[in-house]
């Protein structure tokens, strides 16, 4: 009997091609399974899974699993699946890392130009019909040339991040569990800071690229937010719960931080309703990674590992597998 593999929603169609030229492939639609009874209801049925970072991957799904084998998250986190539980019932689990590190880079960038230029405020005027001729005070902005930048998780992106940073003539200062490598740190001429205190209230702009732990949950709050200076733009391309919104929302709106660019939230997809009205703040929806390279690589590295598994490849050989 061919194997099954449920992918919880729409991917790029190549992926989805490659799958089922090997097995029988299900894909749900939008939003079906991001409620813990439906995987529960369902996955019996599969020998894999590829399921999105919005769906809930708990025991009571991985033990409803009778017949699962391998997990692979289409995305880079992991957070939404219960590592103990997979170890547990000898269920594989992967992710797709090293394949957004560019996407998700250039985005962040795009974001302290757009904010820092306050290109959306600016575009908002002219469409309302308010642009009557050339202002020389209008939408006056800051330019990122000269500037500081810190970098709060110089992994993969936070690195790619710094060297379009470096590139754009931006001084880099960082903050990271460990330091990174004195060849790192000469390449780029960044700074190590050994507290985000001292990281913010050095910063012209902030950008996240921290994984979301117990440590860095709401790692940006009122303390942190405090001590960056009124002209400071916080960025936000990692994990919402790593800033505090209520806090980030009232900074905003009393203007005790230059503004902020949003592309994940605390509670997605709801958005803090001060959020919506804040002054000088750019959101999105999650979109980082929205390059088609990108999804397509994120959708085949999840592939390859289902594929490795499914036909009992050495783990070894199966790069993206997270050891718990």
């Amino acid at each position: 009997m061919s194997k099954r593999i449920l992918i919880t929603e729409p991917i790029i169609p190549s992926v989805i091609e490659r799958l089922e030229k090997r097995y029988q492939v299900d894909v749900g639609e939008r939003r079906t399974y991001n409620e813990e009874q439906a995987l529960i209801d369902d996955i019996s049925e599969y020998d894999a899974l590829l399921p999105m970072l919005s769906n809930p991957i708990t025991e009571k799904v991985i033990a409803a699993g009778s017949n699962l084998k391998i997990i692979a998250n289409h995305a880079v986190g992991y957070n939404n699946i219960d590592l103990a539980a997979a170890q547990k019932h000898n269920v594989a689990v992967a992710n797709t890392p090293g394949v957004l590190t560019d996407s998700c880079a250039e985005f962040t960038i795009g974001l302290m130009l757009a904010v820092s230029r306050r290109l959306f405020e600016a575009q908002q005027y002219l469409l309302d019909g308010k642009f009557n001729d050339w202002e020389p005070l209008g939408f006056l902005g800051k330019e990122l040339n000269g500037s500081t930048l810190g970098i709060i998780g110089m992994g993969r992106i936070g690195t790619g991040v710094a060297r379009r940073a470096k590139a754009l003539g931006m001084e880099i200062i960082y903050h990271n569990r460990n330091r990174v490598s004195a060849n790192l740190e000469q390449e780029l001429k960044a700074t190590f800071c050994p507290t985000v205190q001292e990281l913010v209230s050095k910063s012209d702009t902030i950008t996240l690229h921290c994984p979301l732990t117990d440590e860095t949950h709401h790692l940006i709050n009122e303390e942190t937010l405090s001590l960056m200076s009124d002209e400071a733009i916080l960025i936000n391309t990692s994990r919402g719960p790593v800033v505090d919104e209520e806090a980030l929302a009232q900074a905003l709106h009393d203007r005790s931080i230059g503004g902020a660019g949003l592309d994940v939230f605390e509670n997605e997809p709801e958005l803090h309703p001060k959020l919506k009205t804040a002054p000088n703040c750019i959101r999105t929806p999650h979109i980082a990674s929205a390059s088609f390279q990108t999804r397509e690589a994120i959708g085949m590295l999840a592939a390859d590992a289902i594929i490795g598994i499914l036909e009992d490849q050495p783990t070894s050989e199966i790069p993206n597998l997270i050891q718990p």
